[in-house]
Parts: structure tokens; sequence; C-alpha cells
């Protein structure tokens, strides 16, 4: 299993192989500078003395150098401690006298009390010495170790001194001190210690050697008290699993029985009740005994359910996982008023404004204070800036180093007026700083130096007789290190919540126990925030679960407080899920970064077992005993590693070199192995015969560290809902513990059957399985219940196992037909879909799919081209959701990355690896590989050509054509844009667009690049595509026919050849005659003239009565040219002028941010009561409905629909396009057409010649689901298309199928369509640059096309397609020449709306 190692970790979810890859990179366990605290004057509120504070001594060159160390608060807030020597002294009924001592007059006792079964051996230590600063430095000796060992159980403010002693400071008490140690080993023998008077520097020994008392040894304990024989099983299986459940014989299977009583019978006599024991052994879910008959009969599994070789799924409908909840929408950032700069921080900014680079930046605040290093590099120097609002005078004890942990003198020359020099350091004193933008006064100092050899600044400060230090070591400022980049604004983050996690890290940083405890408190804020609270707490959560944070430091911590700290987490995680479904997407995600955690045994156990493991199997030194260290201390993630690297090891029969490959594999170094706390330093050795004992233990070890870290993982997911089951003879087999309850009839055999199968090779029938235990647990994920992260966490197993499993198969389904590829990509978008929120989009796409499945087995001719349509919009779909997690995500892991100094790369390729982690990534993999399978099966080709244009031209690369849309080029271009909305202008010099998008070949850019003579092409073959971008400066020939695009590369001497270059200049000739008011506000289609509207207008009014019967032509009336400059001279609108006549002015300046202003500036606009009351007369006239008869709010919603129209004269887009062309902008006139909207079931544009191929014998038209603003507005996908030969009408043929996700729809209502004087010029393609606004919002729908009968109903889409091209060709016919003509379909009835000549 050593392969799949990453993906059983607690992070695995998420870890991709290139953030492995760089785990190499970090410097020490976090690659986050360490942070720091300060030792306040007292710990104590209570009238006893202030107590000194703990001190160390480390050595630079010859000279000791005395360091106080502060006692640390635990947890999220700082604690009070006093101490009462009563209750430390207090031994118990069972103390007894250890030893005793006399030293140069110093008289030390020790007592102790032996352990009974489930206690701890207490030691308590009283010296008759008179000191307030004394320490015992200890150790403990087990078996036949002759060097100390350092137990796991540690007293408060217990330092670890070099991994070679503890260090425990006494309690005063009296005229001596005290110290009350517990011993939780049951191997220790005795204890081994020193004692140092830290303030004397003098050491109280045994005649000149350790002080040495044995231990008293554990006491049998019996009672008479009955217990009942149920509970006595199940305390008898814990024992049993504790200990790695090992094969016992009769006689040990009656000791451990008995054991187990004792053990019961003790809490008994301690005062629990029966009741109270047995709640507690069946705390999660109970306890089930079930006999040996019984549990072969669950073993078997029913033929019902499965076959040999595959399970038979149940029938669904698909749309019972249907997710659709309300998200409110992300805007800016969610913050609160800034805080005010502290003194300190304003003394910083004030530094910062001498214009030198900042190389080097930090503050550390100790309670309310705070100090600040500043690095600068003014020209050829270092200067060193070290500021303080402390109250009290500070000195600056300080050298000078080459590298980390050095202390070199600093030269005379470069010491501060009135140092001193102290052989290996020197002392300079702080000066005050006062001004009056600062808050408060602030201490500073100022070093400055040459640039050379040394690279930092190693430092402590004092005050009075306190030293202040980095959280109990030097503080070392980098010379070279540049100052990280500031965090920005936070916008679209919760920036409030991550400013607090930003403060609360350096406590964190302490241990998991800490970071767990501080998401739980923080949850409720995240909550209130919404998405983007929650956002920020998966991103923290991330950046601890790739080992970008610290996991542990200077702090240990019992493996069940971790175990504790993640329940309460997980437990608030899973209320979440419940109370606020519309974010269980992100919940999963962070259940991901989180193990499952658990109460009591659960983290327990780690420290028992491994004892239990080393005792078995004579394995006590060593790499093992330098692990155990480690686990007692601060387990972690990294132990479900080694543990897996160990098993590797083992199996390699011993090869060293599998050890360290697993761990390298999964991010562990060797220095990492160094940077825990408990360092491990050996590598494991074994012998031959220790091998089976080792390999059994090992493997039911990982179990355990599973349980705890690895939530996700599979077989202890399982393990955790079905419960522990007994696999021992005699009284453990039948007994069952921790079942989840209410779980699906004969889920307990499909979970037996996925653990069977998980490593089978052809992965078809697991992934099956899979998927049907996901849908069986689904129904349960839906409510409340005790056990709801248990099951969580078994889903996010069984997702993580298909993900794996289908990845497996990828070589095998190199060489598989479309067909099967197909069935997969079904699987994996289910997948997908039940791990989604929001996932309506993609149930369509796999209903879609599933029709393909259907229309391949019925060997329909359409299959793949269907197919086709419905792999592209699954990838838009995927395009969709990583535009989600970007837009979410992405700002949180920028803004608190940058504030936790997290590394760049790891905050650039956040989102980038949650995606590639995902079932999304391996969607997107699959749907890669049948892309060009279908293509090929629908003889669709490479290419799909819009404009077929031969030119030739340079070859720039562009992300999106509509961030250079405005640019004009110097020479002949071909852009190969990655990114074509539809809506664009192409840009000036532009010969070619070519781009892996898909624009309907009827939107507005693929008119414009026709209509410009552009070659426009869509490129379906990735490999073409980046052979083109990497031609990037080489002047081309493109050479397009209908279906497919030649290129070659061609000399500077062919381009002058070239007769498609487009010119910077526009056509001279084209000319606006300005339109004057006629006199009328509102006309009838009758009065339609050219001095009154537009070509639209008049169009569609020469097309009543002409066309068929059977074509219907909407009623139409009109706001003619003049109406708006008539209603902006209005006296009522005399503010509105005056604004405009400003704006107008700044755009002459070429202040095109004016635009806006004016867009705006138009909506301001007063309705005079006579175009009130015509268009009112001319739309009853009519027979159409007038919007005031609703109310007059319904008239306000018109009047702002025809004020949008005006204002679109001013878009950017139409703004720019008349100058490209010298267009007089103020000559443009608007007239607003107004049609009542017909609800349409489909839209279609209609090109009665073919644009593509320019065959005027055949119809090209385009059709889509509701209104046409998804056809001609810049929605993504493709609309069905096709032909039709104007000869066979009755006969069209689709050429492809439509991909656009969304369909809009409306209520009965009326739409205010734009009609200029500069759309339909000769020369100039005008046509679309100006809004058509509806009075009503259009419904967004997601679309079934699966259940359109468009698709798939034979005959109606006949009779539709047919009908459309019908009344395209009696159009043309009418007019004489090719025309573009935009219709809508309703009720099977066609509907013209406009029409103008193609161009």
């Amino acid at each position: 299993m050593s392969n799949s190692v990453g993906q059983n970790l607690m992070q695995q979810h998420f870890l991709g192989a290139n953030v492995l890859e760089r785990q190499s990179r970090l410097k020490n366990s976090s690659g986050v500078p360490k942070s720091s605290f300060c030792a306040a004057a007292s710990l104590t509120k209570s009238s006893a003395p202030p107590r000194k504070f703990q001190i160390s001594t480390k050595f630079y060159g010859n000279r000791l150098i005395t360091k106080r160390k502060p006692k640390l608060a635990t947890g999220s807030h700082r604690r009070v401690f006093s101490f009462s020597p009563r209750a430390v002294l207090a031994a118990g009924t069972a103390s007894q006298h250890l030893a005793r001592f006399n030293v140069d007059g110093v008289e030390l006792q020790v007592d102790g009390s032996a352990p009974t079964s489930g206690s701890l051996t207490q030691v308590n230590i009283r010296i008759m010495y008179h000191s307030d600063s004394l320490l015992l430095h200890w150790g403990v000796k087990c078996g036949g170790n002759e060097n100390w060992v350092l137990p796991s159980r540690q007293p408060e403010r217990t330092i670890n001194y070099k991994n070679r002693a503890l260090r425990t400071p006494f309690a005063k008490s009296g005229s001596g001190s005290c110290l009350k140690l517990e011993i939780e080993d049951p191997r220790t023998q005795a204890i081994e210690f020193l004692i140092f008077d830290e303030a004397r520097n003098r050491w109280i020994k045994n005649n000149g050697q350790n002080f040495h008392v044995k231990l008293p040894q554990k006491e049998t304990m019996i009672s008479n008290i009955s217990v009942p024989e149920d509970l006595v099983q199940v305390q008898a299986y814990l024992r049993w699993e504790r200990k790695g459940r090992q094969m016992y014989s009769p006689e040990k299977e009656k000791e451990e029985y008995e054991a187990a009583r004792a053990e019961l019978l003790e809490e008994i006599a301690r005062g629990a009740s029966v009741d109270d024991i047995r709640s507690k052994l069946t705390k999660k879910g109970g306890v089930e005994f079930k006999d040996t008959a019984n549990n072969e009969k669950t073993n078997k599994i029913p033929q019902r359910h499965f076959s040999a070789e595959r399970i038979q799924r149940r029938q669904r409908d698909l749309m019972v996982l249907l997710n659709k909840h309300p998200v409110k929408s992300v805007v800016g950032s969610i913050s609160v008023e800034p805080k005010p700069l502290t003194a300190v921080e304003s003394f910083a900014k004030k530094l910062e404004m001498d214009g030198s680079a900042v190389m080097n930046k930090k503050i550390y605040k100790f309670g309310d204070m705070e100090v600040l290093v500043l690095v600068t590099k003014p020209a050829g120097k270092t200067k060193i800036h070290i500021g303080s609002d402390f109250q009290e005078p500070l000195t600056l004890h300080w050298a000078l180093s080459e590298r980390a942990g050095e202390w070199h003198p600093p030269p005379r020359t470069v010491l501060p007026p009135g140092s001193v020099s102290l052989g290996g350091a020197a002392e300079s004193k702080f000066l005050t700083h006062s001004s009056d933008d600062l808050p408060k006064q602030v201490q500073c100092i100022e070093l400055e130096f040459e640039d050379g050899n040394f690279k930092g600044l190693p430092f402590v400060l004092l005050s009075g007789e306190k030293w202040i230090k980095n959280n109990g070591s030097d503080f070392y400022v980098e010379f070279s290190q540049k100052f990280k980049q500031d965090a920005g604004d936070g916008k679209g983050t919760s920036k409030f919540l991550l400013d607090r996690i930003a403060e609360l890290e350096s406590e964190a940083q302490k241990s998991f126990m800490h970071r767990f405890n501080i998401a739980s408190d923080l949850m409720d804020q995240a909550k209130d925030t919404g998405e983007l609270g929650l956002a920020g707490i998966l991103v923290w959560m991330r950046f601890m679960a790739t080992r970008q944070l610290i996991w542990n430091k200077n702090y240990n911590v019992k493996p069940r407080e971790i175990s504790n700290a993640q329940d309460r987490l997980t437990n608030l995680l899973q209320s979440t899920y419940i109370s606020h479904p519309q974010y269980r997407e992100l919940l999963r995600m962070i259940m991901s970064t989180v193990g499952r955690g658990g109460e009591g045994d659960v983290g327990q156990r780690i420290r028992d077992e491994i004892l239990v493991i080393q005792r078995n199997n004579r394995c006590e030194g060593g790499m093992m005993e330098e692990w155990h260290q480690k686990l007692h201390n601060n387990t972690s993630p990294d132990d479900v590693i080694i543990c897996q690297a160990l098993l590797d090891y083992i199996k390699s029969d011993f090869d060293i070199s599998v050890y360290w490959k697993t761990l390298n594999e999964n991010g562990i170094t060797k220095e990492r192995l160094l940077s825990y706390d408990r360092a491990i330093h050996s590598e494991p050795s074994f012998t031959r015969d220790q091998k089976d004992g080792l390999l059994r233990d090992l493997g039911d070890y990982m179990r355990t560290l599973k349980a705890v870290h690895s939530g996700a993982d599979l077989e202890s997911a399982i393990s955790n809902c079905m419960g522990y089951q007994a696999e021992g003879k005699g009284f453990m087999v039948g007994v069952q513990i921790n079942p989840v309850p209410g779980l699906p009839s004969g889920f307990p055999e499909l979970l037996r059957f996925i653990l069977g199968h998980v490593e089978d090779r052809n992965v078809e029938a697991l992934v099956e399985s899979l998927l049907e235990a996901r849908q069986e647990l689904r129904p349960l994920l839906l409510k409340s219940c005790d056990r709801l992260k248990d099951l969580l966490f078994l889903d996010l197993a069984l997702d993580s196992a298909i993900r794996t499993a289908v990845e497996r198969s990828y070589e095998d389904l190199n060489n598989a037909g479309p067909d099967k590829i197909v069935y997969f990509t079904t699987l994996v978008l289910e997948n997908l879909a039940l791990s989604s929120d929001d996932n309506e989009d993609l149930i369509y796409c796999l209903k879609g799919w599933q029709h393909a499945i259907s229309m391949c087995r019925s060997q329909s001719g359409h299959w793949a081209l269907y197919a086709k349509s419905v792999l592209d919009r699954t990838r838009l779909g995927l395009t969709s959701k990583a535009e989600w997690y970007q837009h979410i995500l992405q700002p949180s892991a920028e803004y608190l990355g940058t504030l936790l100094g997290v590394d760049p790369w790891a905050i650039n390729i956040f989102t980038e690896e949650i995606i590639r982690a995902g079932s999304a990534a391996t969607l997107s993999s699959l749907i890669n590989r049948l892309d060009p399978v279908l293509r090929k099966t629908a003889n669709l080709g490479s290419w799909q050509v819009i404009s077929p244009v031969e030119v030739v031209g340079y070859v720039d690369v562009v992300e999106e054509l509509l961030a250079v849309q405005d640019k004009s080029y110097d020479r002949p271009t071909i852009l190969v844009a990655k990114r074509v909305k539809g809506e664009e202008e192409i840009p000036d010099g532009t010969v070619a667009v070519l781009t892996p998008d898909m624009p309907d070949v009827l939107s507005h850019v693929s008119v414009r690049a026709r209509n410009c003579k552009v070659c426009f092409a869509t490129c379906f073959d990735p490999n073409i595509l980046a052979d083109l971008q990497a031609k990037k400066g080489k002047l081309l020939r493109l050479k397009p026919s209908s279906a497919d695009v030649v290129y070659s590369e061609v000399k500077e001497g062919d381009l002058a050849g070239s007769s498609n270059l487009r010119g910077d200049d526009g056509p001279s000739s084209i000319n606006l005659v300005r339109k004057q008011f006629g006199g009328k506000y509102a006309i009838s289609a009758e009065e339609f003239t050219p001095e009154m509207v537009g070509a639209k207008s008049r169009n569609i009014s020469y097309l009543k009565g002409k066309v068929p019967s059977w074509v219907g032509i909407p009623t139409s009336v009109a706001l003619p040219f003049g109406v708006f400059e008539k209603v902006l001279s209005d006296k009522l609108n005399q503010g509105v002028l005056e604004k405009l006549q400003i704006l107008k002015k700044k755009l002459v300046e070429e202040d095109f941010e004016a635009l806006g202003e004016i867009r705006q500036t138009v909506l301001q606009l007063a309705p005079p009561p006579e175009l009130v009351k015509e268009l009112k007369t001319k739309m009853h006239k009519s027979g159409m409905p007038w919007p005031g008869d609703e109310g007059e709010q319904r008239w306000e919603q018109a009047w702002t629909a025809i004020k949008k129209v005006w204002a679109s004269k001013w878009n950017e887009r139409a703004y720019f396009s008349t100058r490209k062309v010298k267009l007089d902008h103020d000559y443009l006139c608007m007239a607003v057409l107004v049609q009542e909207i017909i609800n349409a079931d489909y839209a279609f544009v209609i090109h009665t010649t073919n644009p593509s191929s320019g065959d005027s014998s055949e119809i090209y038209a385009e059709v889509v689901k509701g209104l046409g603003e998804t056809l001609v507005g810049a929605y993504p996908g493709r609309a069905l298309s096709f032909v039709c030969k104007k000869n066979n009408l009755n006969s069209p043929q689709v050429l492809g199928y439509p991909s656009k996700p969304i369909a809009l729809f409306i209520r009965r209502s009326v739409i205010f369509r734009s009609d200029s004087n500069g759309e339909d010029l000769e020369g100039y393609a005008g046509a679309g640059l100006y809004d058509s606004v509806p009075m009503d919002e259009e419904e967004k729908v997601v679309v079934d096309y699966s259940t359109d009968r468009l698709i798939n109903d034979s005959k109606f889409q006949r009779s539709i397609l047919s009908s459309i091209a019908g009344a395209g060709n009696a159009i043309e016919e009418l007019y004489g020449s090719p025309q573009d003509i935009e219709g809508v379909i309703r009720d099977g009835k066609v509907y013209v709306v406009q029409t103008r000549p193609q161009m």
C-alpha cells in the first residue's frame, strides 16, 4: 500500500503532486518564521509575591549568556496561575517515603504513591533550600536502558532542554520548594535528576552524581463488588484492542477477562455507578453482541444485490441529487472599520517613508506592548531600526552573525554611542522618540553597517532585571530577507476574520490542539460572514494540511487532547452542515483537512499501543523510541506516513531506501524529521525474527493513527461507521463496538464488497460499488444525527477512492472505445454531482451523457455529434466550477497567505491544487481523452471555420480578445486568443482570430469578422493550438477552407503581396446624417420612414402582410429619431443637460471613464408629459399593452428601459467602433423600436447564405432554447446549428447540438430595441453595438436538453427546423438579397422580429 499512502492522509483530499514535490523546499517544519511571546511581570493576580522566571543557558564562544524564559499561557486565551503548596504536596493515603538526601546541608525528600490499575504513579519532591529559581533537571529510567528517557507526561511549564533532559520549575513552599510529578509509562522503574539554582548558577548533586530514586510498583486491588458480565466483556475487548489484538491462549484470555473486571471494580470503588460505566462504554452508538453463527450469516453477500463480479446498481431518478440553495454573491470584502495604528506601527510607517528598500519588517507583540524590527537598504549599507513602546528603559544585547545561531562581537566602529562591548556581544541603550503624530512615546535604536560578510543580527532585550525574548529564543534579524509583499485590501474576502486568524496564528502554532480549538472558537464568526467566512477557515486549514504552517512549537500535548480538539471542531462542522446547507461543499472541504478526532480512548490509544508494539517486538530503543517520544508529545498526520514507511521498509526485506522513498514521496524529508520537538534522528533497524510481529502490530497501529488523523481514509472510515468487530477467539467473538445506527439495509455487505475489490486492476465494478455506496449514504447526509460526521468522513473517503480508482484506469482507457470512455465519464460526473452544491447543470450534463449512451446503443447516426455537445457543455460546467473556486478561495489565499508568510508558490497555486485534487480534474482528464475520439467519430475535424479569409500576418498570443479589443496593431496580426466570449470588437490591424473557445457562428464577433474580412476560426486540437502559440512573432499564411485551416511560415517579402491587410485608417467615405426631431414623441408602424426610424424598424414594418401567413410579425411602435435630444432639452432636464455637456468635454480630452458617467447621467432624465401621453395612445391603438395600466411602477420600469437604450450610445464597444471609422459620434441618433415580447420556446438567427462556405444555395441557422439573447449575447456554449438547401427545405441537416447551459424566459412584457442611424451603413457593421432592453428582467433557467423535443423527437425537430428555413427563404425572396434574420418559435409557430441585409 506504499504507493497509496498519500491518498490516506488527513489532507489527502487536497494534496496534489505539485504540492508534495515542493515540500522539501521548506526551511523548517512549516516554512513560517517563528513568532514571539513575552514574559509578563507577574503570573498571578493573587497576593503571593511575584515569581521569578525560568532561565536557560546557552554558550556563545567562551561566554555564558543568561536568558530568562517566560511562563507561557496555554489554550486560546491566557490563563492566570497560582499555586497552592498544600495541593502540590498532598500525596494521598497511599503515599510512602521513597528517598531522603542531605547534600551540604540541603535536605531533600522524595515521596510517592504506588499506582493502581488505571492510575498514575505520583512523585512529590520537597527541598529545604531558600531560592526562588530552582529547576528540576530530570528524566526517567525504563527497562535496561542506561540513558535517561524523557517521559511524555510533564508538569506545566516544563521545557525540553536540548533533547537531553526536562527542566521543571519548583514552586515556593514556606522555607523550601516543592514539585509534583506524575509518571504514566508503566515501564518506568526510576527517576533520575539534578537540581539547578538558576539565579546562583549552582548545581545540587548527590555526591557529584545524579539523584536516583526507584519508583513503587503497581498494587493489586481486590473488590467484592459485582459488575455486570456484559460490561466486563466490552472492557476486555477494549483492553485487547489497545494491546494490538493479539492471539490469546485460554489462560491469557481468562487473565485478561479478570483484569477487565478489576478495572471496572476500581471505577465503582471510586464512586462510578454501573449506569455511568455503561454510558461511557457505549457512548458513541452502543455495543452490539452477535453470536458466531449470526456473524457468519452477516458476512454472506446477498445474491439479490451482488453478482460474483459486480453489484447491481439501483435505478434512481437523477433529479433527487439536485442541490439548489441561494448563496449571497461576493461583493468587495467583509470587514469592519480599520483599527487605528499603534504607536509602533505609526513609527514604522514613518521610517518606511524615507524611500529605502525595505528588506525585512516584523512587529512582535507582547500583550499590549510591541517590538518593531525594520531592515532597510540605503545605497551600499544595511540599516537596522528596532523600536518599542515598552515604558521601562530598554537595553539591546546584540551581536552579528554569518549564519543563524552564531554570535560574533560587533566591530567597535558600528557601535552606537554609549555602547558597551562584552566580549561575545555588545549592549546598547535605546533612545526615547516622541512626536505629535505618535499616540505615545516610542524607544528606538538605529544600527548601520557597510554591506559585508555578516548576514544577520541576533539579539535579546533587557528591561531592568527582565530578559525579553522571542518565545524563549533569541530574536534573529536577516539582512537579505526580502520583506514580504503587502497583503492588500482584502477585497473579496472576509477580511476581519482573516485578520483575526493572523493575530491568533502564533498561538495556533503551539499544537494541533490549539489550532483546532481556535478554529472552533472562530466558527460562529465564519458562519455569520457566510460563504467568504467559511472560505477563510478552509484556506487556513489547508495551509496547515499542506505543511505551510507550523504544526507544533515548544508545546507538549497529549494525543487525546488533540483528538478532543478535533472532535470539537468536527462536531461544529457537522452542525453547520445541517443548519447551513448552502455551504456544504465548503464544509466538506474543511473536514477533509481535519482528522476525525474523538473523545477519550480514540486519541489515548496512540500512546498506549506504541508501548505495546515496542514491548511485544523488543524494539524499545533507537528510532522506535524516538518515534514513541514524538507520538507521546505531539502526534500529527506525519505519523501515518512514518508508519507506512516502516511497513514498506519491513515488507521490502529491510531495504532502508524504501523507507526513505515512502517518506520523501509524501513530503517528509530528513530535515523535517529533525525539526520535530521530539526529533527523529535514527533510521529503523530490525531483525528478521521481528518481521512478522511488526507487520501485524504496525498494521493494526496504522488503523489507530488513521482513526485520529485520516478522516477520509477508506478503511478507517468504514470501520468507524460499521463498528470495531472482534477478530479473536473466545470472549472477543461477536463484540461490535460503536456501529452507526440506521444504516441502509445491505449497506454493510456493500462496504465489504468494496474493501474486497479496492485493489482490483479492472476498476469498473469497484467504481460502480463506490458510487452505489455514496447514493445509499446521501439520504442520511441530509438529516441530523449524532454520528453525521462519521458518515461525512465515509462519504469523503468513498469520493476519494473513486478518483483514485479512475486515475488507475487511465492506461486501460487509452485503448478503450468511445462507449467505454463515455461510461466512465458518467461515473465520474455522478461522483462530482454528489459532492457539489448548486449542481443542477452537472445533473443535466449527466442526463445528457446517459442519453448519448442510449443513442449509441440504438446505433443513432448522430450519437457522437450529440455526445460532443454534451462534452462541450460538461467542459463549460467544469470551467464555471473552477471560476467559482477561484472567485471564492483565491483572494482569501492571497490575503491570508501573505499575512502568515506562506511561500508565494503555495499561494499562487492554491486554488489550482484544490481543483487538481478533486473529481473535476479527473473528469476534465476523461473528456480531454474523449474529445478527439468523438470528433473523429462525428467527422468534425480539428477546426470550425467561421470566417474563411486567406491572410498573412504575425502571430501574437493573448489571454482574451476582450483585453485587446481597443488596441491598434501596427502590423498585420494573427491573434491566438485563449478566450473569446462573442461580443468583442476585433482590434485594428488584426487579420485573423484563432481560438479554442466556441463563440456562435452568428455571434456579434463572428459577424464582425466576416464583415471586416478577418479570418476567424475555432481550433479543437490542443496540439495544433500549442504549435500556433509556439510560433508567436513569426509570419504565417493562413489558408482556410470550410472545415480546415492550413498554415505555413512565409518570408517577409510575401507580406507585401497579401491583399487581406486591414489598414489603420477606417473608411473615410462613411458619413452619418444628423436626424432631427420630427414633432412626434411616438409613431405607429405605418409612420416608419427613413427620417423617423432606422432600418430595423422599417424592415419589420415592410414584412407585415407580405410574408406567408404562417409567419408571425409582432406589432410595433417607435420613439423616433430626435426624441432623446428633445427630452434632454426639456426644461425638466436642464441639470442633466448641463452635466452631459461637461462629461462630453472630458470625452474630447480622451478621459474615457466619462462614458460610464454619461450612461448613469442619461438614466436621470425625466419624461415630458407629452411623451407619456403620445406613447400610451400609440400603443393602445396598435393593440399593445400599456405598462402604466398595471400601475405607476410598471411605467417607471418601461421608462428606465427606454433610457438604457438611449444610454447605450455611449457604451465602450460602440463608442470606440465609431472612433475607428472616424464617424462623428454626435451625429449618431437613436430611435427606439417598441415591441411586445413573445414568450418564446426557442429563438433563432438565420443567414440565408451560408456564412462559412459562402454557398448561396444553402441556408444556415442557429437555434437556442428560450429568448435569443443567449444567441446574440455573450452567453457561453453553442446553439443548435443546421443547414438546409433552398431546393429541399424539408430536409434540414443538423451540424451541431446545443451546449448552452442557460436559457432565458420572460413574462408577457415589452422590449425596447435600439434602432440607430449607424447600424446598417454600407461598409460599416454597426449592428449589435447598441442595447435592446426588456422592461422585465429575464429568468435564467438551466436547460435539460435530454427532455427537449427539439433534441430527442426527430419528427418535431424536422418540422421546426424546416419552418425556420422556409421563413428565411421567403424573406430572402421578398427582398431579393441575402438576409440576416432574427425570430422565435412559440407553440410551433414562427415569428420574425427583425431582418436586415446579410453582410
